[in-house]
């Protein structure tokens, strides 16, 4: 262990003092606080939304099922119609029809599916893309593809891009939070919300909401030795031995990264630990979320907006629980109810208090299902068109935009790829994604590549 005498403890632990103000600094070198005549190229838009709420629904839920109609399907069930592309990586047997109806909803008229009456109620304030397409039919590159616009670990997560360029709203909370049961989804767990080449402080602040006190919340980062004065004395010690390192042998961008983690960390214990607290909750709320850990993490996703945070991103659960390889008429509908009644109540939550309009809400998976059996009874992975949608934040409410197929195995109509999604969030954000770069070992990076374009229909 390195030897610190006290006089170079007392000069180190002076610089914690300053922790405040150089978080404030911090945060002017970012957009969300930039001088007047200074915003970056990147900004040249008026954003229409402060915030965005990603709905991660990891495993693959079925487009079919749930958001785009398939009458064809019903007509040609358990066939292989010859003029039909349906070819899959996997063995597969004839075209299985939904396992529900559909039918037009709210004034727009929009069908979806009777496994989500509750989503049904705000139809009308969600664009239903049904057109989104990817390049990978397998969990892991797929979701590193949503994430992040490519399968290579070393790229950052669209939260730490967010990050990055906005920073958080408030001092004393991160600007990107990973709301995830456990370790996240078994396909990418705690890499999806990395920060790739960007700086650390910028990936994603991991929240288990599986648990119920903020020490347990925030695996390896808050530690409750003692009181909060004793915690200080403990930070104020790393913060002079990390200084002692940086003087010793330079700066070691993740070592100061992991300090700033903790200091973050502290503040969001000592000054907004309540946002974490739901016994508090208004009954009436929590009643209207309903039960379960989606419902948790989507009260605690309006909480976490409402107080400053930038990005969220909400996983549905650990492992691939709409993997629906087989037996999908049970396994299907009960994962419908467990987001339901939940996505319904974050929707109109955020409306009531006048949130929605400058929070984007985003839904969808890694890729969607085929309409070709696996089994007889279940759906293989599909990335080659399926559903996405998108809700408040300057988005149109009330339409279907793209289209796949008749049988809903591929877009075919206003095509929309990943890259056309996280372009589109940027620009709801104020940012254009064509300018917005980082430069790492010897190029300019962007979050879309060479590729994404605007959905500009779909904006209000």
């Amino acid at each position: 262990m390195m030897n610190v005498n006290r006089r170079q403890f007392l000069g180190h632990t002076a610089a914690w003092g300053m922790c405040g103000l150089g978080h404030q600094l911090t945060a002017f070198a970012d957009g969300s606080a930039r001088a007047a005549g200074s915003l970056p190229a990147w900004r040249n838009h008026a954003p229409r939304a402060k915030r965005v709420i990603f709905l991660f629904m990891n495993g693959g839920p079925s487009h079919l099922d749930l958001f785009d109609p398939k009458p064809a399907l019903k007509k040609y069930a358990g066939q292989r119609p010859v003029s039909a592309d349906i070819r899959t990586e996997r063995k597969t047997g004839g075209l299985l029809p939904p396992i529900a109806e559909f039918s037009p909803r709210g004034q727009s008229g929009v069908e979806v599916s009777d496994l989500l009456p509750w989503t049904s109620k705000v139809i009308d304030e969600i664009c239903v893309i049904r057109s989104v397409y990817g390049p990978i039919p397998t969990h892991t590159p797929a979701s590193n593809f949503m994430h992040s616009g490519n399968i290579a670990l070393t790229r950052p997560s669209i939260g730490a891009w967010v990050n990055y360029g906005l920073g958080s709203e408030n001092s004393d909370m991160p600007g990107f939070v990973a709301l995830a049961p456990g370790g996240g989804p078994s396909a990418g767990g705690a890499t999806l919300w990395r920060s790739g080449f960007l700086p650390g402080e910028f990936g994603g602040t991991h929240i288990d909401h599986s648990q119920n006190k903020l020490t347990d919340m925030v695996p390896n980062a808050i530690h409750t030795q003692g009181n909060p004065r004793m915690q200080l004395e403990q930070l104020n010690l790393v913060t002079a031995a990390n200084a002692a390192l940086e003087q010793s042998f330079g700066f070691d961008p993740a070592f100061a990264a992991r300090t700033k983690t903790m200091q973050t960390a502290y503040r969001m214990q000592t000054q907004v630990s309540g946002i974490f607290d739901l016994d508090g909750e208004n009954p009436e709320v929590l009643a209207a979320y309903g039960p379960g850990k989606f419902a948790k993490g989507c009260i605690l996703a309006r909480r976490l907006v409402e107080s400053g945070v930038r990005y969220v991103h909400l996983y549905y659960d650990t492992s691939q629980p709409w993997d629906h390889h087989s037996n999908i008429a049970k396994a299907l509908p009960v994962e419908a109810r467990n987001i339901d009644q939940a996505t319904y109540a974050l929707i109109t939550d955020l409306k009531q208090r006048g949130l929605l309009d400058d929070t984007l809400v985003v839904w969808g998976g890694e890729f969607g299902r085929t309409p070709v059996s696996e089994g007889g009874n279940g759906r293989d992975h599909n990335p080659f068109g399926y559903t996405m949608w998108m809700a408040g934040g300057g988005i149109k409410g009330g339409m279907a935009y793209g289209a796949t197929d008749e049988f809903g195995f591929k877009a075919v109509q206003d095509r929309v790829s990943v890259h056309d999604i996280h372009a589109t969030i940027l620009h709801q954000l104020g940012i254009d994604h064509e300018k917005f770069t980082y430069r790492y070992s010897g190029r300019d990076f962007r979050l879309t590549d060479v590729h994404g374009e605007v959905l500009h229909k779909i904006l209000a």
